[in-house]
């Protein structure tokens, strides 16, 4: 009966840290939120421990703070018709700071002077309040509050204001939850830059906390993009870590060379299910599986990265094109400029491709550590031209020969 016991805590536990990892604003109405209060303190010492977060949960709600993971690798709000926009974000910081003095309940007009009074007193310029995009912004983040559950709406919605900026509604603010949304102060820095650098800063953990957090939250973990220390760190603790991956995760590690990748066998801790459904993730399979095929290196030297010519890959996907016409979306078939970017879109966001050089060094087969040591000399190229670099990760999407 203790072994029964024991699994079934390990199990909930395992729940709800990914959960949190999924959702770090967690609500009463998700199903996982009574094992993480009933699991609070457990949980508060684990996320601190292993990977330096902070973790908060009351009654009405259980909030992970998150650091970020540096420039470039910030994943934006998603609406149902695209990600958020630099003004909406603005507009969501501005929100943010009027609902923690407002009133208890606000009407919608209200809220709106505010904002932009706020705006004027930070200095930010806004468009007109009558222009319609100005009013989709705010709409937006005024939703993305509501189904935060920071902003509740007592009488009338929200969601007819980006069409009649006479549009009314009552609407009552939850200040613990609004209290809680920024996982970094922003008053803390002096540009953005700062900021950014503020927010993913893994303070007394360093290197532990720092290449952990990338694992967790990226699809691959490529060496060349560690600094020497987090690379020292890598290799002697990957080991050791892989264990608690699974044990505590759910995730399977893939120790490479070239780096490390979790993997989930459910599919359930991601945003961005690949292989997915639809015309865009179906082309992007098709096309690393051709890419790999025709840019396979040599197997005597390490490639963290290869080149791709433009014309093969404007080849390939006008070929997949004409081969799957009946079954993608019309609007993909009669614009291959589309179909390549949203591609290169999705394959960048799953760090299966890159924009820059590759980074190759030679090595001998049985020197597997001096090959790394080789490969990360070029770390930062990466990211810093034009090209595409089809990236490592990449491998495991090759085609199989079948075996005769």
């Amino acid at each position: 009966m203790a072994d029964d016991h024991d699994i079934a805590l390990e199990t909930e536990r395992r729940r709800a840290i990914r959960a949190l990892l999924a959702k770090p604003l967690l609500l009463p109405d998700s199903d996982e939120f009574a094992l993480v209060r009933r699991h609070a303190e457990w949980l508060r010492t684990w996320f601190g421990t292993f990977l330096g977060y902070r973790l908060v949960v009351e009654a009405g709600f259980a909030r992970l703070f998150k650091t970020g993971l540096g420039p470039g690798r910030g994943r934006p709000l998603e609406r149902p018709t695209g990600p958020f926009t630099p003004r909406m974000y603005a507009y969501l910081a501005l929100t943010t700071a009027v609902l923690l003095t407002c009133p208890e309940q606000i009407l919608l007009s209200q809220l709106v002077a505010d904002v932009r009074a706020a705006a004027v007193e930070a200095g930010i310029e806004l468009g007109d309040a009558q222009r319609p995009a100005e009013r989709r912004a705010l709409g937006a983040a005024l939703r993305q509050m509501i189904a935060w559950s920071a902003l509740h709406e007592e009488q009338g919605s929200v969601a007819g204001y980006a069409d009649d900026d006479q549009a009314e509604a009552l609407l009552t603010v939850n200040r613990d939850i609004v209290a809680h949304l920024m996982a970094t102060p922003p008053g803390r820095a002096a540009t953005p830059a700062e900021f950014v650098a503020l927010a993913a800063d893994p303070g007394q953990g360093g290197s532990r906390h720092r290449v952990r957090r990338r694992l967790c939250e990226e699809p691959v973990l490529y060496v060349d993009d560690l600094t020497a220390a987090d690379r020292v760190w890598l290799r002697r603790e990957q080991r050791r870590d892989e264990r608690v991956y699974l044990d505590y995760l759910g995730l399977q590690a893939e120790l490479r060379t070239e780096g490390v990748a979790l993997l989930d066998p459910d599919d359930s801790l991601t945003d961005v299910l690949f292989p997915g459904n639809g015309t865009v993730a179906q082309a992007a399979l098709l096309t690393i599986g051709a890419l790999v095929e025709a840019l396979r290196p040599d197997p005597r030297t390490l490639v963290v990265g290869v080149p791709i010519p433009d014309d093969l890959l404007d080849g390939i996907l006008v070929e997949l094109t004409e081969r799957h016409a009946r079954r993608w979306a019309g609007q993909y078939v009669t614009d291959p400029a589309l179909l390549r970017e949203a591609v290169e879109t999705l394959l960048i966001s799953m760090d299966l491709v890159a924009r820059a050089a590759p980074t190759v060094a030679d090595s001998e087969p049985e020197d597997s550590v001096l090959a790394t040591e080789r490969a990360v000399d070029a770390r930062g190229v990466r990211g810093a031209g034009h090209g595409l670099v089809l990236l490592a990760a990449t491998a495991r999407y090759a085609p199989t020969e079948a075996v005769r």
